[in-house]
Parts: structure tokens; C-alpha cells; sequence
């Protein structure tokens, strides 16, 4: 069955993956661009004000990881896009400024409570409707045999993904009194930096060893049996550890890290959805008998209409201010499995990433 989205497999070193990747999704990374570009500048921005910032969050990103500002910088060269563009165009979070709201779910799934005792991670990914058409699937290779594969918008480099080490990442907007558009690592970027971490620790290290403006979820788990959900903040973090084997998160602050909160009024259902999913999930895993189709089952969940776990517009909505589940992911980190659906899920099939199956180097590094 054909996936419901691009597939970009690039290999080599940072800048040269860069320019493959910029060179083959060049049409979707000019109008991802030109969608965001557009934002900006009706909140009053000017050219010159995006471009400065382009340039600030590139300065931040070098001490950060300079692969990542490698492959970046190639993705701008292969697209023929300013550098500045793509570097605003993953701040498009610190940009926005909280402007947007969404309401992804995410969901962690330990061993010792699914069926076949396999890790399992996935999430609804919501946000404006017409950035389906702008999403891809991105695999990388380093020279060094390091794979990643993630969903993300076409110019960005991460979302929801694994990597060959087992790390699994999802991830969920937070919004706080704390965020700014200054100087710090944007979020997606770290969200790359954590899916270039070779083990739990160093993934952990990657969201919150670093100066941030924004707040954001990182949900982060392992083939080797554990999770943890970071809430970071400008200046802070808080944190959270599965509860019977399972992790939800939605988006608001569930730690006690000490923030206002501006997004848990504005996204109301994001207050029950880690509930709903976990009553879902109860019976499975009460019977240690969890497996990915309990996670598809929740991610297609239409309790509260049209505002649920699978999210459908609401045309009581401006329309620059309507969301749906846009693609949908699961992932088994055991087998590195990855399936993504088309948005809303309810109304679509679950695809098979087609990827070579890793395997084990001497070094014990999985490829």
C-alpha cells in the first residue's frame, strides 16, 4: 500500500544529506515556507524582522549540534531557500509565540504490559489542515551508519520518530508565561537533537542541558524498556515517569514545573485526554495483552466530538484557527517498525514504513 506521504531516504555526511533532502522535497519546503512566511507576517513581522531572526536562531543552533546546523544549511542550498527561511522556519514555534493551538496526544507503552513484551510509542499529530500537504517522511544515514527516521514538515528535521540506537521521540505543544522569541534552541531543533542521541541519557541531556525560549513535550522512550515525558521550559523542566507501564501526555503542564499555564483553557479537552486514553488502554494492560491496534484504537477515539483524541475541524472555528489529526504514528522501538495514517485516522489505513531491517555492528550499534 503507497504511503500517504512523501518518502525522502538521504545518506552521508550532515551537509550532503542536507542537500539531497532539500534537493528532493524542494517544491513542498518553498510552499511549507511560503505557509509560514505568510504567518509571520500577519502577526506584523517584516521581512527583515524574519530574517533577523532566521539568523539568531541559526547563531544558537551552531553551540548546539553543528550537524544539525550542517544538514540545515544543505537543506537551504538543495531547496534554493535563504538559510535565514529555513532557520525561521524551524523556530516557527518561538516565532508563533503560542499563537496556534493544538492537541496532540502521545502515548508510551512499557513491555511489561503489552503482548508480545515489545515497546511501543506513537501520537496524533494536530495542527492546520493544510499542512498535510507539506509533510514527508525523512530517513537519514550518517557516514557512520546512524538512521533516523521521523515524520516532520518538509524544511524541518524531526517530529515523531526513532532512531537506530532504539530512542523513540513524540512530541506535544506546551505553552507557558515563560516563552519568548530570544536568544535559545528552538524546539525542533532539539527535537532533532534528541532523536541524534545514541542513548536514553544522552537524549535527556539534549532537551534540557541547553538555553530555551519556548516550552515544549518531549515524550521519549527506548527499546530498552523505559520512558520519560520531559516538560521543558524557558530556564526549567519538569518530568514524568510512566505510571503502570504507561505515559500520556497531551498538551498541558502535567509536572509541577512552576509555569503559568496559557494553553489548558484554550485546548479544554487536553485536560481529559491522558485520561481517556488510559481508560482505553485499561483492560489491555491490565492483562499484559497491549498491542499497537489498542494504540491505533485511540488515536481514532471520537469522544467529545469534534474536539477528541482524533481531531476533526470545527467549522464553529475562524478558519485560520481550525485544527485536525493531520497524520497519525505508531512505532514498535523493539522491531523499529514505524506505521503512519493520514489524518483524521478514523478514516484511514495505518501504512508500513518499507526500511531496511537494522542490524547489529561489532561496536554494538544498531544500523
Amino acid at each position: 500500500m503507497n504511503l500517504p506521504l512523501p518518502f525522502i531516504r538521504v545518506s552521508g555526511d550532515y551537509g550532503s544529506m542536507g542537500i539531497a533532502y532539500g534537493s528532493q522535497a524542494a517544491p513542498l519546503i518553498a510552499r511549507n515556507v511560503e505557509n509560514y512566511m505568510q504567518r509571520f507576517r500577519d502577526m506584523g513581522l517584516s521581512e527583515t524582522k524574519i530574517m533577523s531572526l532566521g539568523q539568531q536562531y541559526c547563531r544558537a543552533a551552531q553551540g548546539y549540534s553543528p550537524d544539525i546546523v550542517d544538514m540545515l544549511t544543505g537543506v537551504a542550498e538543495g531547496a534554493s531557500v535563504p538559510i535565514e527561511e529555513i532557520f525561521a522556519l524551524n523556530a516557527r514555534t518561538e516565532i508563533l509565540g503560542g499563537r496556534d493551538t493544538a492537541e496532540c496526544t502521545s502515548i508510551a507503552v512499557l513491555p511489561r504490559v503489552t503482548e508480545d513484551s515489545h515497546v511501543l510509542i506513537g501520537q496524533n499529530w494536530d495542527w492546520h489542515p493544510e499542512q498535510a500537504e507539506v509533510a514527508v517522511l525523512l530517513e537519514s544515514i550518517d557516514s557512520e551508519g546512524f538512521r533516523v527516521l521521523t515524520f516532520t514538515e518538509a524544511g524541518m528535521l524531526a517530529k515523531a520518530g526513532f532512531n537506530s540506537s532504539g530512542i523513540g521521540l513524540c512530541a506535544n505543544l506546551l505553552s507557558s508565561d515563560r516563552d519568548t522569541c530570544g536568544e535559545g534552541i528552538p524546539y525542533h531543533i532539539l527535537l532533532r537533537g534528541v532523536l541524534q542521541s545514541r542513548s536514553m541519557a544522552d537524549a535527556i541531556r539534549a532537551t534540557v542541558d541547553n538555553t530555551r525560549v519556548s516550552s515544549g513535550n518531549f515524550l521519549i522512550a527506548d527499546r530498552a524498556g523505559e520512558a520519560v515525558d520531559i516538560e521543558a521550559v524557558p530556564g526549567d523542566f519538569g518530568y514524568l515517569l510512566p505510571t503502570d507501564d504507561i505515559l500520556v501526555h497531551s498538551n498541558h503542564f502535567l509536572s509541577y514545573v512552576p509555569v503559568f499555564d496559557r494553553e489548558k483553557a484554550r485546548a479544554a479537552l487536553t485536560i481529559l485526554r491522558p485520561s481517556r486514553a488510559r481508560h482505553l488502554l485499561h483492560d489491555a494492560a491490565v492483562q499484559k495483552r497491549v498491542t499497537m491496534n489498542n494504540l491505533i484504537t485511540i488515536f481514532r477515539d471520537h469522544y467529545s466530538f469534534p474536539n477528541g483524541i482524533c481531531r476533526h475541524v470545527d467549522d464553529r472555528d475562524p478558519v485560520s484557527d481550525r485544527y485536525l489529526t493531520v497524520y497519525s504514528v505508531v512505532m514498535d522501538l523493539t522491531t523499529l517498525d514505524y506505521w503512519i495514517a493520514a489524518g483524521p485516522p478514523c478514516e484511514s489505513v495505518y501504512v508500513h514504513v518499507d526500511a531496511p531491517v537494522p542490524t547489529m555492528s561489532e561496536k554494538g550499534v544498531w544500523h
